[in-house]
């Protein structure tokens, strides 16, 4: 019998945690319009002009720049803000400067980390969220560390072209 009721215990511990996160969750998950509307509310809020792209992600200026951010239905507690298309690489030989630069701003930037996207360099902030909507808590922190980490990028490319 104290078998059973070890068993009954550990059975009823875990019902419960699982029913907590389910509640936790606020019962279903964000489908991609869901989350597409809760990104262009917010940045509407804020005084940009959202649109939706041909991928189903968020477009919008800010400072003459185009960004994005991702949506992603399978994973909604990620955050993703994206500047496209910062350099354009016109030579293997400006290919091997990015390389540096792109380095340099990986290593030294918090959060920002630049890639390359067939023959440009584009600019992102990835980060694990608890909510979807959590993403408002670190918006402006998050445009502000990628400009942070654009400016490397852009530094080191000047740098190493002298």
């Amino acid at each position: 019998m104290p078998v059973f009721r070890s068993f009954a215990l550990f059975l009823a511990v875990l019902l419960v945690s699982i029913g907590s996160l389910y509640a936790q969750k606020g019962g279903k998950s964000l489908g991609k319009k869901d989350l597409q509307k809760m990104y262009s509310s917010y940045l509407t809020d804020q005084g940009y002009r959202p649109e939706v792209d041909d991928d189903g992600d968020i477009r919008f200026m800010s400072e003459g720049k185009t960004y994005f951010i991702a949506v992603d239905e399978e994973d909604t507690e990620c955050f993703r803000l994206v500047l496209a298309n910062i350099w354009e690489i016109e030579s293997e030989e400006e290919r091997q400067r990015v390389y540096v630069a792109m380095d340099h701003c990986n290593a030294t930037a918090k959060v920002a980390k630049a890639y390359m996207v067939r023959d440009n360099v584009w600019v992102g902030i990835e980060s694990f969220i608890a909510e979807p909507k959590d993403f408002e808590l670190i918006f402006k922190r998050s445009m502000s560390a990628l400009g942070h980490g654009v400016a490397l990028y852009v530094g080191k490319m000047r740098e190493e072209g002298e």
